[in-house]
């Protein structure tokens, strides 16, 4: 059997990597079921390369012999730079092999000076290094190289799903864009993250409202006889609040954090509590630690408390608590949380509502710059 082509070109602008799952939804009067009809999501990734004239003429060969069949694609998104330098005659590379996708039995790529990569073979992946099957020999350029200058990746094996587009600004400058569906995606554990009544919190700091495409919405059918008034009939009884939140990881190990917990949601399968960091809820005296009462600016009807769910920005952790009961107080609401916070609140304390939502889409397009990766997610609320 032929060895498999290698696409060596390094990746020189941002890579988009796109998640792809299949969920069923199914919706009823007062709730919804969601059923996972793909376990492990399609991987797409778009791979853009700054190359000179021999590089383009290069890349349009290998696409021209090769277009059809499987590719060995260096993931560059998740390339790491090794702690210590190599020489030849090494068999093995230090680094931290949790925040890959390296694998026994597969392959690295090598790239030195951000040229063209030269491909290595895994025979075991140590938490702190890779085992390598032989001595490194012609991979380097040189008999030692210093790690900085090294650029370590994983290799999957993948096939082109569109044209090969080459973009040609002078006749020895150019860009090469490449789009890769990989085979055997990786079953991501997800990361540790706070939780409450069973579910994920999703506090991120980097995440950021986009009020500009948020909605509420219930969904409801209009009755027009054209002769007479308009009526509205509820469809559901569930109040939809869709939003889109961005989350931006910066470094190896941020980066390797939002992947997992993106691979966590399934697509539209799973859901999680994500704070409004609205601070809806004011407080209009302190707290003493021993204290369910809570005293708050009127901000929703007074049954319209009881039962949510909120955060609080304590000095200490974010705690989060269940509103039980709610009456009102003068020009105040008072309201019961579900058990007291164990330490006195500030009347500074910012508080927030929790609500529980799901990914409103199967597909997740991450984009991957040389500083951090960007992911912005359709949410949309569900019925706890």
């Amino acid at each position: 059997m032929p060895e498999l082509p290698l696409w060596p070109f390094p990746a020189a602008q941002e890579i988009a990597e796109v998640l792809e799952w299949r969920t069923d939804v199914l919706q009823a009067r007062a709730g919804e079921q969601r059923i996972a009809l793909r376990p492990r999501p399609r991987e797409i990734v778009t791979l853009r390369h700054r190359l000179h004239a021999l590089g383009m003429a290069r890349a349009a060969e290998l696409a021209r012999a090769g277009f059809a069949g499987d590719w060995l694609v260096p993931l560059w998104h998740l390339a790491l730079q090794p702690d210590a330098g190599l020489a030849q005659g090494a068999t093995e590379i230090l680094l931290d092999t949790g925040l890959s996708d390296f694998r026994s039995g597969g392959l690295a790529a090598i790239a030195v000076d951000g040229k063209e990569a030269a491909p290595v073979a895994i025979a075991s992946v140590q938490p702190d290094r890779l085992i390598l099957a032989e001595p490194l020999a012609l991979q380097l350029p040189a008999a030692t190289v210093a790690a900085r200058r090294l650029t370590v990746a994983p290799i999957r094996t993948g096939m082109l799903t569109s044209a090969v587009e080459i973009a040609r600004r002078r006749q020895g400058d150019g860009t090469v864009t490449a789009s890769f569906l990989l085979r055997d995606p990786p079953d991501l554990a997800a990361p540790a993250m706070p939780s409450y009544l069973g579910r994920p919190v999703q506090t991120d700091p980097s995440l950021v409202r986009r009020p500009l495409t948020a909605s509420l919405r219930r969904a409801v059918e209009y009755i027009d006889n054209g002769f007479g008034p308009v009526a509205v009939e509820p469809v559901r009884d569930v109040f939809e609040r869709g939003e889109a939140i961005t989350l931006k990881a910066q470094g190896p190990l941020a980066r390797s954090a939002l992947r997992r917990w993106l691979w966590s949601l399934r697509g539209r399968q799973a859901s999680f509590w994500l704070p409004t960091w609205g601070h809806e809820l004011q407080l209009r005296a302190a707290m003493s630690s021993g204290s369910v009462l809570m005293r708050v600016a009127p901000v929703a009807p007074l049954h319209a408390y009881v039962g949510r769910r909120i955060m609080l920005e304590m000095p200490t952790a974010l705690r989060f608590r269940t509103i039980t009961a709610a009456i009102a107080e003068g020009d105040d609401h008072r309201l019961t949380l579900s058990s007291n916070l164990g330490e006195p609140v500030p009347l500074t304390t910012k508080v927030h509502f929790l609500t529980a939502v799901r990914a409103d889409a199967d597909r997740i397009e991450i984009q991957h710059g040389a500083v951090a990766s960007e992911v912005t997610l359709p949410v949309v609320e569900v019925k706890e």
